[in-house]
């Protein structure tokens, strides 16, 4: 591993140590979905929408709760989890790059901090006050942007990370957003809170 590398690598280790945001699952597995909370939205649309072209998402804004942020590439760890946003001042969300970019059919995957250790709130702190129909925007690469609805919203113990429901295959573009949740735990969070939405009509 080069300097850079390992660099990155613990970045994301102290990310996950400091804040347990979304660092502690990985998209490779397929436990069952046994989380409580809202709902997963139905799997098909009534009202289909044309999928976008593939282009990378470089800013997000959730007006519901005042989120207006540059997004950056996120891979994997060493150990196969999501990387997670380094744990800095200015606090922005990330894409993970081994899904669809926001449009595309599939499951977009934007991640961020509830907290970020010393500095204090993350980009998602008020995550888990979105509610269905709250509207998000992903500003892409190419000058165009995705608009999506939210669907629903779910607090789920880490434990029973509900993977499939996250990452499995979808027949219309729809977006994730994670973060951390719950009471704390030593250096980390209980929970995962994650947001599921749907690509508007005429986006």
């Amino acid at each position: 591993m080069n300097q850079l590398s390992r660099r990155a690598f613990a970045g994301a280790a102290a990310a996950a140590l400091l804040t347990g945001c979304a660092g502690s699952h990985s998209p490779a597995r397929t436990e069952a979905d046994r989380s409580t909370g809202t709902p997963r939205p139905a799997r098909h649309s009534a009202h289909p929408v044309r999928a976008a072209a593939r282009s990378v998402p470089v800013r997000l804004l959730v007006p519901a709760i005042g989120v207006d942020t540059p997004v950056v590439k996120l891979g994997l760890a060493q150990d196969g989890t999501v990387q997670v946003p380094a744990v800095e001042t200015h606090d922005r969300a990330g894409w993970y790059r081994y899904s669809p970019t926001p449009g595309q059919t599939g499951p977009s995957v934007i991640l961020g901090h509830v907290t970020v250790g010393a500095y204090g709130d993350g980009v998602f702190r008020h995550l888990d006050r979105l509610r269905r129909g709250d509207r998000i925007v992903a500003g892409l690469e190419n000058g165009t942007s995705a608009r999506f609805e939210v669907t629903g919203v779910r607090t789920v113990a880490k434990a029973d990370f509900p993977t499939k429901a996250v990452y499995g295959d979808v027949d219309r573009p729809e977006l994730r957003l994670i973060t951390c949740g719950g009471p704390r735990t030593g250096d980390g969070y209980r929970d995962n809170v994650i947001v599921f939405a749907v690509l508007s009509p005429g986006a």
